[in-house]
């Protein structure tokens, strides 16, 4: 195993992510994850429902938002705890949808949140027209993950991202972003 994986895993193990390494991935159609995760939470109180296997760099950024941004969010606006984060995919050998072209989900390079789930039981849709409340919320870590994630998808981006937010790092050219 290289170094930067291991010093990644390091840090997540200092976030308090729970994960366990797993065989590498490959696939003759050109997936690939030579060093993959599977995730069982994204900090020590925050799980992720059902497990996702992503690369280590996916994971650790969504790790730090989940602790920089969605929790704190979270407690500010509903004034509960995030307990958890049911996730719609993370790796799946398959092309973007529409094209030939792989999703960055072939690389574990990419996960996506279906709802956020609090202390006090309330749950958290993405969906295309929530409450005042929700849509704040889901709002401000929309508008927060255009950084840290290279493209950020979600409800009035696409059909397909009506009901997740899709976050992945794809490396794109100059650095930029695609957040729709």
């Amino acid at each position: 195993m290289p170094p930067a994986e291991t010093t990644c895993r390091q840090r997540l193990r200092t976030l308090g992510v729970d994960f366990e390494a797993r065989s590498a991935e490959k696939d003759e159609a050109g997936c690939s994850v030579p060093y993959p995760i599977a995730v069982k939470s994204l900090g020590k109180d925050v799980a992720l429902e059902p497990e996702a296997v992503m690369n280590c760099a996916m994971t650790e950024a969504a790790a730090r938002f989940v602790a920089e941004i969605v929790a704190p969010a979270a407690k500010r606006e509903f004034g509960a705890d995030l307990k958890s984060i049911s996730q719609a995919s993370a790796y799946v050998c398959r092309p973007r949808n529409g094209t030939t072209k792989l999703s960055e989900h072939a690389f574990g390079n990419a996960l996506d949140i279906a709802r956020f789930n609090l202390s006090d039981g309330k749950a958290v849709e993405v969906v295309p027209n929530p409450e005042e409340r929700e849509a704040r919320f889901l709002q401000t870590l929309r508008n927060a993950a255009c950084g840290p994630f290279k493209t950020v998808l979600g409800p009035g981006s696409d059909a397909d991202h009506e009901r997740h937010f899709h976050l992945d790092l794809a490396p794109r050219k100059h650095g930029g972003t695609v957040c729709e």
